[in-house]
Parts: structure tokens; C-alpha cells; sequence
């Protein structure tokens, strides 16, 4: 599926005198959560692309006494052209051969139900993580979404990121419950159908222009959401 947000949005940001309200036009956080998924890309066979080794006579009888004799003698059509052409060519395609890869990446959801009288297009959001205490710092995720939510109706929005809760690997990521952070789920910005737009009080949309544009530089297929 193709969105419409990179249209849509450019638009909107270069436009003037759109309504900006600081009010919650009752858009709100229904529920989110965010999830490790590991991926793992399989090892591909190296193609054979060379010609068999040259056998003759000779050293087909030859080589087959001495490996009787001593297992350790070499094959002799290795020793062809086409014998080291073929090993060569081997030792190049199993380099070229992807080796298995892994690596972690990370979805965040947040279903968002839409109480305000105007469909909704395009929703600034982050996802928070607040270690405690009183000097406890904030991980922000933020993402930019492309979505069509009607009045009064609920959405899910699913962004993914490769990066984490944190700068630091979690070994068990389900289990929640000992994770040392709060968690929340905040609106930035939203969009609607008509031009207008709400944003965040505390929120400065400039501080994610830059990262905005690039989110856009590319045609969005498939995706709901981009990370900024």
C-alpha cells in the first residue's frame, strides 16, 4: 500500500496560516506496548559457475593408483587449468555468499482513539521511557505516521525502529515487569483532514524539521509510520 503522507504533509508544512489550537480535541491514548522482534537472514549457497576440470586418461589412471597407495597425494586434475580456474572461482563465490546475519529491531503501538469532529492524517508521536528517581532521565522514540482516523473511531499505529528502550541491550524484553523505566505513550502533533492542526504545548516542531524531511525523501511503501 502506497501513503499519501509525503504529498500530503509537504503541503502542510510549507503552507501558511493553518489554525494551530492548543486544546486535546479529545484525541486520546488508548493503549500502547513495544516489543523486541529478532531476525535472523539465512546463508546462501555459493552458485557454481565453473566448467569441470579437464580429466584425461593419464591422470585418471595416475591419480587413482597414488590415492590407493597414499591418500594424501592430490587429485591431479586440480592440478589443470580448469582444476585451479574451478577452485579459484569457489574461493571468490564463497566470499561474495552472505553469511548469516542478526539483529534486533523494535515495534512500538499505540492505539489512538479520535473523539474530536475532524477525520484525522497525519499524527507526531514518541514513545517514552523514564527511568525513576529524581534525576531520572527520558528516552524519546518519535515517529511520524501516516493514518486515516474517522471521528469518534480507534486506530492502531505501528511504528519500528532499531533502536531500544535504551543504549543498552535488554536480554529479556518481555519480561516488563522487572524493566527498570516507566513507559508512556504522548501525542506531539496531529494533522486533520481539513488543514488545521494541534500541537503539543511543550513540543517545538523545528527541533525535528531536519529529521522530518528525511523521512520523506523517499516514497513510503507499505509503511504506516517513519522513526524521526
Amino acid at each position: 500500500m502506497n501513503f499519501f503522507l509525503p504529498l500530503t504533509f509537504c503541503a502542510l508544512l510549507f503552507s501558511q496560516g493553518l489554525e494551530l489550537g492548543n486544546s486535546n480535541q479529545s484525541v486520546t491514548v488508548v493503549s500502547y506496548k513495544w516489543s523486541s522482534i529478532h531476525e535472523t537472514k539465512k546463508q546462501q549457497d555459493a552458485p557454481s559457475t565453473s566448467p569441470p576440470p579437464e580429466i584425461t586418461v593419464g591422470n585418471k589412471a595416475a591419480g587413482r593408483a597414488a590415492r590407493i597407495n597414499n591418500p594424501q597425494i592430490p587429485d591431479p586434475n586440480e592440478m589443470t587449468i580448469d582444476g585451479r580456474s574451478a577452485a579459484i572461482e569457489k574461493a571468490v563465490q564463497e566470499a561474495r555468499t552472505a553469511k548469516p546475519s542478526s539483529h534486533d529491531r523494535y515495534s512500538y503501538v499505540m492505539r489512538l482513539h479520535n473523539g474530536s469532529t475532524k477525520p484525522i492524517d497525519v499524527v507526531f508521536w514518541e514513545y517514552q521511557f523514564i527511568n525513576p528517581g529524581p534525576n531520572g532521565s527520558t528516552t524519546r522514540r518519535q515517529f511520524l505516521c501516516g493514518v486515516k482516523i474517522k471521528r469518534d473511531k480507534d486506530a492502531d499505529i505501528q511504528a519500528f525502529s532499531l533502536l531500544g528502550p535504551t543504549g543498552v541491550v535488554i536480554a529479556a524484553p518481555d519480561n516488563k515487569a522487572h524493566a527498570p523505566f516507566e513507559e508512556r505513550a504522548v501525542i506531539n502533533r496531529i494533522e486533520f483532514t481539513d488543514g488545521t492542526i494541534w500541537q503539543r504545548r511543550d513540543w517545538n516542531f523545528a527541533e525535528i524539521r531536519d529529521s522530518v524531511r528525511r523521512a520523506l525523501d523517499n516514497p513510503w511503501e507499505g509503511e504506516m509510520c517513519r522513526a524521526l
